[in-house]
Formats: C-alpha cells, sequence, structure tokens
C-alpha cells in the first residue's frame, strides 16, 4: 500500500543539526525506496535548497528562530501544521512535541497522527523551573492530540505507560556499521591509536562533560582528551575557562565529517558517554557501531542500550578511575564485539526503517478502519 507521509518537527534533512533530522534522513529515504510519498519540512534557512533528496519531498517552511529565539521554534512549526493540512497527508509524524504539541488543535482531522515522543525533555538541566514546567505540559498535550505513539527507548516506553496508560511502540535509531573505506579515508596522523580519550556531546550540563573532564583532569594519565562539539554556548565556554590549564585536554569543535568522527571514535582508547536525559542516542549507538570501547554515565538510558558491555560512572571520581585502571584486553575486546552484535541485529537501519513501515501501515489501518480518535487526557 503506497501512503503519502509527512515528517514534521525537525530543522529538515539532510542532517545538519540531531537526532530527530538524523533518523528522519534515513527513515524518510527508507519509506520512499518502499513505495511511499515522503515529504519533510525543512526550516527555510536550512542549509539544503533544493525541493527533493533523494527521492523525498522538501517543503521548506519560514522559521523565524533566528530572528526572536526560542519562540520561533513554535511559529515554524505552526507553519509547517498550516501547510500540512492542505496537502491531505494519509499520514503526519511528528518528530518530538516541545514547539508542535500547543498547536494540536490543529492537527489534520483525517490523517493518522504519530508522535515520536522524545526522551523527557522536562528533565534537562539546562532548562529553567517554568520552562521544565511547561515542557510537562507540552508532553500532556502531545499525548492528547495523538493517536499513536513511538518511544525510541524502552524506558521512555515504560515511562509512558506508566504515566499515561499509553501503549507506544519502541523504535530505536539506527547506525551504519563502520566501513572499510572510512578507514582509509581518515588521516592516521591525526589520530594515533589508542592515545586519547574521547567524548562527543552538545555542551549541556546533563551530558555530564564537567564530572568527564574533572575526573580526567585529577588522572595521573599521560593519554590527551579529545572533546568534540561546539563551544561556542555558554556553558562550553565555561568548560574551556574552566579546563584550560589542562594541556592533555584537546577542544576540537564539532565536526560534521562523518567519517572522521567514527574514525576517531574507534582509534580512541576509551570513549565517554555521558548523555543521562533523552532516549537511544545517535552518538552513543554510532560509537558502538564504530567498535569504540565504551563508558557511559550510569543511567536507565545508557543501560538498556548497553547492559554490560560498557564501563559505567556517576561522578568525576569514578571517571578517574576509569581513566587510571581501564585496560584493553580479552574483556573489553568482548564488550566491544558484543556491541558491535547490537548494531548488526537490533540497530541496524534497514530493520529500523522496516518497523517504521510496518507501524506507519498499522496506524493508517486503524485509523480509517477504527476511526481512532486523539488521546483524551
Amino acid at each position: 500500500m503506497k501512503l503519502k507521509i509527512a515528517i514534521l518537527g525537525t530543522r529538515g534533512i539532510p542532517n545538519y543539526y540531531g537526532g530527530f533530522e538524523h533518523v528522519s534522513e534515513y527513515v524518510s529515504e527508507g519509506l520512499v525506496k518502499k513505495g511511499h510519498s515522503v515529504t519533510v519540512y525543512n526550516s527555510h534557512n536550512h542549509p539544503y535548497t533544493a525541493n527533493t533528496w533523494n527521492g523525498v519531498e522538501i517543503v521548506h517552511c519560514y522559521d523565524p528562530e533566528y530572528l526572536v529565539g526560542t519562540a520561533g521554534q513554535f511559529a515554524y512549526d505552526f507553519n509547517c501544521l498550516m501547510d500540512a493540512r492542505k496537502r491531505n497527508f494519509d499520514v503526519l509524524i511528528l518528530m518530538g512535541y516541545t514547539s508542535s504539541s500547543i498547536w494540536g488543535n490543529l492537527y489534520p482531522k483525517n490523517s493518522a497522527i504519530i508522535t515520536n515522543m522524545d526522551g523527557l525533555e522536562w528533565k534537562r538541566s539546562k532548562y529553567s523551573k517554568p520552562v521544565q514546567r511547561f515542557l510537562r505540559y507540552a508532553e500532556k498535550l502531545a499525548v492528547k492530540h495523538s493517536q499513536f505513539y513511538i518511544s525510541d527507548s524502552r524506558v521512555i516506553k515504560l515511562y509512558l505507560k506508566d504515566k499515561y496508560n499509553i501503549i507506544s511502540r519502541y523504535i530505536p535509531y539506527g547506525a551504519d556499521l563502520f566501513s572499510a573505506h572510512e578507514r582509509e579515508e581518515f588521516d592516521k596522523i591525526e589520530a594515533l591509536r589508542e592515545d586519547y580519550f574521547l567524548l562527543m556531546a552538545r555542551m549541556e550540563p546533563e551530558n555530564n562533560i564537567e564530572a568527564i573532564l574533572e575526573g580526567f583532569s585529577n588522572s595521573n594519565s599521560k593519554k590527551s582528551f579529545k572533546v568534540l562539539g561546539d563551544t561556542g554556548n555558554r556553558f562550553g565556554k565555561f568548560i574551556i575557562n574552566k579546563f584550560e590549564r589542562d594541556d592533555r585536554i584537546q577542544f576540537k569543535g564539532a565536526i560534521f565529517d562523518n567519517s572522521a568522527v567514527r574514525s576517531l571514535q574507534n582509534n580512541s582508547y576509551l570513549y565517554f558517554h555521558g548523555h543521562s536525559v533523552g532516549g537511544t542516542n545517535p552518538s552513543l549507538l554510532e560509537a558502538m557501531a564504530s567498535e569504540a570501547l565504551i563508558a557511559a554515565h550510569n543511567n536507565p538510558f545508557n543501560k538498556s542500550v548497553l547492559n554490560t558491555d560498557a564501563f559505567y560512572f556517576n561522578n568525576a571520581t569514578e571517571v578517574r578511575d576509569l581513566v587510571e585502571t581501564v585496560q584493553r584486553k580479552d574483556l573489553e575486546k568482548t564488550m566491544v564485539k558484543n556491541n558491535l552484535h547490537k548494531i548488526q541485529f537490533q540497530f541496524n537501519w534497514d530493520r529500523i526503517i522496516d518497523e517504521y513501515d510496518e507501524f506507519i501501515l498499522e496506524c493508517h489501518k486503524k485509523n480509517i478502519y477504527e476511526k481512532v480518535v486523539p488521546n483524551n487526557r
């Protein structure tokens, strides 16, 4: 069955930003290959300006965020929804709810509405208390105005069942295996094998960057520590200032060359993943696919993906202990191998696309034949 599908709630494809853009890029192209007509909504400021991408139709909507800040996201989502109302889509997939669920009354009445519920945004420490309260409200509106739900983490799926008594479909992100071509392309002079520790993250407090670097800085390690991420925001500047006297710590900025990032992950002695809020994180999956040995912040989101195939830390002291004691022997090689197996059989994109396709068809049929109404809790 060929369906007319729209994906909203991202800055657009191809991905230049983050998780939802990442999954939208892969899923939209995959659904087109399965015969569907797919439209992705892009910000008018997106670097990609053409009207199609790999068979996906692109609609460019005005996005005033560059003028008015965060409030512009709400206007952008409103503009996307108003355009989508005119196009008679069979299915609308909303990536997240932060700035779209307040427009829930405007969701097209005849389309199946699927919301990817994101990862407990209201828990992010970067937000003030009033913003956290709003995000809880936005989450509630997303549940109310949607018919169907996707969770990219089993932890989120359980949370939605406990909090709202709704059944969501667990569909995580995927990752591509680290190819031989990617290995050959990267300049090995830049990344001497296993000579450094590594982290890659947005500069935000809940990613535990300060604790990771503090633990490393207090260690006796003679290795360097490479930090990938844009340090232009206030927290990024704070981190640079705090650790500028430690010559071992190297701030590399944001690197958008995926082959370079994957090679840096692959060649690292130990890759630190500090994310503590959210669902299945794409950078974690890519580190697993790149055959990195991983130390992760000790929380249910990371443990649901890595299980026993990682080292875990809660604070700077535990980071220092890992920096000084982790070896690269048979046990560690088995951890890397087990994580690669997970990518091959749980988190590969072909499987993820198949699951999206199956769920979308299921939702469309229920919408047509069972007239599923939004959840008015």
